[in-house]
């Protein structure tokens, strides 16, 4: 299990994943657009069907208040029948309950008013939250709404006015919740913004939805301008909750390996969509396509500052991640949040980070998280489903992390918990790897990275790590025969290759390692044992955290990684590869350039430790007169053949 329940049912331990992330998650419908649809769905003419509806508290609440104002709704799974109203909802007999959902309160409020009268309530929590504006709008159209915070009741609907003026600088909430509702005002509504509006994704999502059920929105200078004329039922599939999707594919960061989430493309209208970006620039490899989002993580992150104005929910899950990087992170455009959400989650965020032992700081629009490890402490959520979900991460990769009240995720994904279970379940403990060896010149580098892309896999140029040991070495004096020297180099650099880039302690070396000296001194340098055990380590730890890889060089499917998945031989007559790299270095000696290659595979091939062979197990590719389209073309179908075909394969 990911979690174990304590004595106390209220809390939660959470269990470090033992390997590497390796999973393809489907997550339920988005709550955001479950919630319009069934607002927009309600009040059209006819029936329309909901597919991919994903059920909890916030979704409940919803359909409790539409049915109460007129609406019928039939329930098959994940599918929802909604005989709409036609934009005649009735008064509720009762109080309408809004419970714990800030989109119900804000969504429904505005049909009190269609109807003439009614009451919402709500919990406590959201009685906490700001409805100002929308009242403010509300009452400039005519309607008699007896105060601005819950419960409210509404006495009259809404007058002759087709006009008003909302402050959209607090929650977009209020803009959707009046967009929607206007298609079914007499005149329709001409609704000006003032100042900037928030969360202008959220909007956005709404406008669609309304068109896609047949409302007329036009955009302004001043804001949007809706036809009268009302909404026609129609079917529409619900999109993955892209707010949800965060937390698995954050924990493919953090932990790493890979997670995918299935039918969430990029087509998406969900703004939090854009968090895979996010992902993105802190190191994660990222990949949107149609219908699924996939990202490879390696547990290494990258400090950034991001503005989350555009995906304000992300903002809990964003602290986790700045608190696994190394670094200073911040997160701006957020300070509206700490008055419209479930808790003041900027506040919130640091004051469990600081509990942890993290240093983390409120500022003026957001939040400044330096990473490090980790203190064990029971974690408070503040009954705010996104603190527990995001605070949850950092336990599955340091012990330590309780969750107390655990129950407040059912808000939004009660299926989260399970998730957790399901990403532990399917995680590997060995990396999957493509091994490529071959001699100089070959193609090795050229052909994984192409490969790696390809398949959508870390590439790993083992090369570029000794390139890196040699020119350490060139740079301090030491001689090349002082071969204790040499190994203490090596152990002393911090050598990071991945990225397209190759550091060393922290300098871009990327082209200081391709020049012919540093080309003469790599192969005497691979060749000291010291040197290849500590980069060895090196290359096992980085698969292990990326689980799975195409990783190349002269001894990966032999030393290195002797059960690697796949293993290939890639290979090329000495007039061919000389050719090669005289293309590449411009030396014009074919020759010369010949006799160096040949040298080259002397010393690889007979060097006492690990030499250049192939393994018994390897394919043999020669690419003497191939294209490189071609030699791409066999390895990618032999790695995908074998992968296929062996146990737990991960092939796409």
């Amino acid at each position: 299990m990911t979690h174990e329940k304590a004595t106390d049912t209220s809390i939660v331990h959470i269990r470090p994943i033992d390997g590497t992330l390796d999973s393809v998650v489907r997550l339920p419908g988005s709550k955001s657009l479950v919630n319009r649809a069934l607002i927009i769905a309600a009040l059209a003419e006819g029936e329309s069907r909901l597919s991919g509806v994903g059920w909890s508290d916030d979704i409940e609440a919803m359909t409790g208040c539409v049915t109460a104002l007129g609406a019928t709704i039939r329930v098959d799974g994940d599918v929802a029948q909604i005989e709409g109203t036609a934009g005649r909802v009735r008064r509720p007999e009762q109080s309408l309950d809004a419970r714990m959902s800030g989109t119900t309160a804000r969504f429904v409020l505005p049909l009190l008013g269609l109807a003439g009268a009614g009451t919402l309530t709500a919990h406590p929590q959201m009685q906490a939250r700001p409805m100002a504006p929308l009242v403010d709008a509300m009452r400039q159209l005519g309607s008699a709404v007896s105060t601005d915070v819950l419960p409210i009741e509404v006495t009259s609907g809404f007058g002759n006015a087709d006009r008003c003026v909302i402050d959209a600088g607090v929650s977009s909430q209020f803009i959707s919740a009046l967009l929607m509702v206007a298609p079914c005002l007499d005149d329709g509504l001409r609704l000006d913004l003032h100042g900037d509006a928030v969360s202008q994704p959220y909007i956005d999502m709404t406008v669609s939805l309304m068109r896609a059920f047949g409302a007329g929105v036009a955009k302004t200078p001043e804001g949007f301008d809706v036809a009268p004329g009302g909404y026609r039922g129609g079917n529409h599939l619900i999109e993955p909750d892209a707010s949800t999707a965060t937390y698995p594919l954050a924990a493919a960061a953090i932990v790493g390996g890979r997670v995918v989430v299935d039918g969430l493309g990029h087509d998406s209208i969900q703004g939090d969509a854009g968090f895979a970006d996010v992902l993105r620039s802190m190191g994660a490899r990222v990949w949107v396509d149609a219908d699924r989002t996939e990202v490879r993580g390696s547990g290494i992150l990258r400090p950034i500052d991001v503005n989350l104005g555009d995906m304000s929910d992300t903002a809990p899950t964003f602290a986790a991640l700045a608190a696994r990087a190394d670094g200073e992170s911040r997160a701006t455009g957020i300070g509206f949040i700490r008055t419209t959400k479930e808790s003041d989650r900027v506040a919130a965020s640091v004051t469990e980070l600081r509990r942890l032992g993290i240093d983390a700081e409120v500022e003026e629009d957001g939040y400044r998280v330096t990473g490090g490890p980790h203190e064990r402490v029971a974690v408070e959520t503040y009954e705010d489903h996104r603190m527990a979900m995001s605070l949850a991460l950092l336990g599955l990769v340091e012990p330590g992390i309780d969750v107390v009240d655990p129950g407040c995720a059912d808000k939004t994904f009660p299926g989260f918990w399970d998730l957790l279970d399901q990403l532990r379940a399917e995680a590997r403990t060995t990396p999957l790897v493509l091994a490529i060896d071959g001699p100089a010149g070959s193609g090795k580098s050229t052909v994984a990275a192409a490969v790696a892309d390809r398949l959508h896999l870390p590439h790993l140029d083992t090369g570029a790590m000794y390139r890196s040991v040699a020119l350490a070495v060139l740079r301090s004096g030491v001689s090349i025969d002082n071969h204790a020297a040499v190994t203490a180099a090596a152990e002393r650099s911090d050598i990071r290759v991945g990225g397209g880039r190759v550091l060393v302690d922290g300098e871009d070396v990327s082209v200081a390692i391709r020049t012919p000296e540093v080309t003469s001194a790599v192969s005497p340098v691979a060749a000291i044992h010291g040197v290849r055990a500590i980069l060895a380590d090196q290359q096992r730890s980085w698969a292990r955290r990326r689980g799975a890889a195409v990783i190349e060089g002269r001894d990966i499917g032999t030393a290195i990684f002797p059960d690697a998945t796949c293993k290939i031989f890639l290979t090329a007559s000495v007039e061919e590869r000389a050719r090669r790299r005289a293309a590449e270095t411009g030396d014009v000696d074919l020759d010369d350039m010949m006799q160096r290659i040949a040298e080259r595979d002397r010393i690889d091939s007979t060097r006492e430790h690990d030499p250049l062979v192939q393994a018994d197990d390897a394919m043999l590719l020669d690419s003497t007169g191939m294209t490189i389209d071609g030699v791409i073309d066999q390895v990618a179908d032999h790695w995908e053949r074998v992968v296929d075909d062996g146990p737990g394969g991960m092939s796409r």
